[in-house]
């Protein structure tokens, strides 16, 4: 099967780093195919720089010429996942519905460790939107922004098992999720240094997607997924005016 795996920000780095995660996580069948923006901002910290984001990369997913069997939005938080669900009649697999609904498979409740203290509630409203807001122990942040987190991973790491601690000790939680896909990489060291379950959302789309795939399920066309109405939308699609 072939997976397309979109970075929601315009920073090739993290895209590479995205890449090498769905790699790790997806199966010796699964080719993975990488994509990025062609506009929109460097990193995605804030509704502002979401909604941006969630058009450069519906903009960028149309523009995709060879077929694909499903999608995977790795933005922690962001927005875009339902418009692509309207239009593509292949699974869309949002990473932080896939993180946390393998962290409720995990344990009672979950917590959520991310980046930027501006992002946790669009985290929350996120959540919240997608029904699994009511096992949610925590969101916490390290205050440490997205490409801060790329030039310093030893850094970073050191911040979010600090604040996985506080959400097992002071919060209750039983399964940490991290909320960002900046985090790849340090899923195992915080689970080892705290001592309960970690899920990576970029490893944990990767993985449902493959699941979804396999049963061969595509995304309900009844409702609020239904195909977009056709009508004139002046400009669009970006890349192509």
């Amino acid at each position: 099967m072939r997976i397309v795996v979109a970075n929601i920000n315009t920073t090739e780095n993290i895209t590479r780093a995205i890449h090498e995660q769905a790699l790790g996580a997806a199966g010796p069948d699964t080719e993975i195919l990488p994509v990025t923006p062609t506009f929109g901002p460097a990193s995605v910290e804030g509704n502002f720089e979401g909604h941006l984001a969630a058009v450069g990369v519906i903009d960028r997913i149309i523009a995709i010429e060879e077929p694909f069997d499903a999608l995977v939005v790795a933005g922690f938080g962001g927005h875009g996942r339902e418009g692509l669900t309207e239009l593509l009649d292949v699974p869309v697999v949002d990473i932080t519905e896939a993180g946390v609904q393998l962290a409720c498979l995990l344990g009672r409740s979950y917590s959520v460790v991310t980046s930027l203290h501006r992002t946790v509630g669009q985290i929350r409203d996120r959540l919240r939107l997608a029904g699994l807001d009511g096992r949610c122990a925590s969101v916490r942040s390290v205050g440490m922004s997205v490409l801060e987190l790329e030039r310093d991973t030893a850094r970073i790491g050191r911040h979010i098992v600090q604040e996985a601690a506080q959400a097992v000790d002071r919060d209750g939680a039983g399964v940490v999720c991290l909320g960002c896909a900046g985090l790849v990489g340090l899923a195992e060291q915080v689970q080892d240094e705290v001592g309960v379950p970690v899920v990576e959302p970029v490893a944990a789309g990767v993985g449902l997607t493959e699941t979804l795939v396999d049963l061969r399920l595509r995304p309900s066309t009844i409702g609020s997924y239904s195909t977009p109405q056709r009508k004139d939308i002046a400009g669009w699609p970006l890349t192509r005016s």
